[in-house]
């Protein structure tokens, strides 16, 4: 049994290759895949062969965005059949360390991530029409309205999730709080849906294209600016020590942190979801308004609550949804992908593997 695979070779090299399919072990399904969000991460890979000091070192699967229907189960499965619908959770923590023992898997020290270079040899990713994987990742989709490329939204959904969880543990209840977010692709946009969804007050969105912010309206922003166009807007919130209880900062570029600290009052939070290179940060503005500058990494919990919201549709993610291209068709989607003026999220779709 063969399956395509997306294969990335190094910067600008990715090729749509064959290989052999193993059967389910014990513990183990197969799946064939149904849909793939590329990932800025994924992007970054394609485009300059990584991202700060994380490269591509060998050749590489890409791909954690994955959803599919499971074709066959292993040994000892009993929670999962064939036919089931399921979205897939690329993370395998090893559940041993000290920080998976304290309930901090996103952190564990031997991760095992699909489709990432952080570690040599790489983790191999899910963009494949069909995978072998263990059945604790797969988290069952039973909503027949809901496709195979929403419950692929699932992964960068929890990454928001854990962000909005980041920023009540600096700063409470997210309801009826004023929350800009700095950054409307994917991530941005997601953020939005998920403080709409938690209940915030006035959520306001900047970017420097009109495209994203569109999309950022329709998952719920009440207000949106374009920086290029009508900055000044935006430096109106920096007036009196700033104006937003909560910043989720979603670019990881230089001036948009700048502008988001400016933006955030004294003693609210701001959370960092963007990553790049080193970047400078303006540290006397947050020392001296005492915010609460804090990470967010990936997620624990927040896969399986992620699909169950996609799944009840109390989150729609089909805007954000902008094209969807079949695996031999990677290097278009890629580059549409990368252009930010006309896609938000573009999915490759594995048809071919339910034939």
């Amino acid at each position: 049994m063969k399956t395509r695979v997306c294969r990335l070779y190094g910067k600008g090299d990715i090729r749509i290759e064959e290989m052999e399919v193993a059967e389910p072990g014990p513990g183990e399904v197969l799946v064939a895949m149904g849909a793939g969000g590329i990932c800025g991460s994924d992007l970054h890979y394609y485009q300059d062969g990584g991202f700060g000091p994380i490269r591509v070192r060998e050749p590489i699967i890409l791909g954690h965005e994955v959803a599919g229907t499971v074709k066959a189960v292993g040994e000892g499965v009993d929670t999962l059949s064939p036919g089931d619908r399921v979205a897939v959770n690329p993370s395998r923590p090893c559940h041993r360390c000290r920080y998976c023992l304290e309930g901090l898997q996103q952190h564990c020290l031997t991760m095992r991530f699909f489709g990432s270079a952080l570690r040599f040899p790489h983790e191999q990713g899910g963009f494949r029409d069909l995978m072998v994987v263990d059945a604790y990742q797969c988290v069952p989709v039973t909503n027949e309205e809901v496709s195979l490329a929403e419950a692929a939204c699932a992964e960068p959904l929890a990454v928001c999730l854990h962000a909005l969880n980041r920023a009540g543990a600096m700063a409470g209840n997210l309801a009826g709080k004023s929350v800009l977010v700095t950054g409307a692709g994917p991530i941005g946009a997601l953020i939005v849906a998920a403080l709409r969804h938690a209940g915030a007050g006035h959520i306001v969105v900047t970017d420097l294209q009109d495209r994203p912010l569109d999309i950022a309206r329709q998952m719920g922003a009440d207000e949106t600016v374009n920086v290029l166009s009508e900055g000044e807007r935006l430096e109106a919130y920096a007036a009196d020590k700033g104006t937003f209880d909560i910043a989720f900062e979603c670019s990881a570029a230089a001036p948009a942190i700048k502008s988001a600290v400016a933006a955030t009052r004294p003693q609210g939070a701001l959370v960092a979801v963007g990553v790049a290179g080193d970047v400078p940060v303006p540290l006397n503005m947050i020392v001296g308004k005492e915010i609460a500058f804090v990470g967010t990494h990936r997620f624990t919990s927040e896969y399986t609550q992620a699909v169950g919201l996609i799944d009840a549709r109390r989150i729609d993610v089909r805007p954000i949804i902008s094209a969807t291209s079949d695996l031999d068709d990677v290097t278009t989607a890629f580059a549409l992908a990368g252009d930010r003026s006309k896609a938000v999220k573009v999915q490759l779709s594995f048809a071919a593997s339910a034939r």
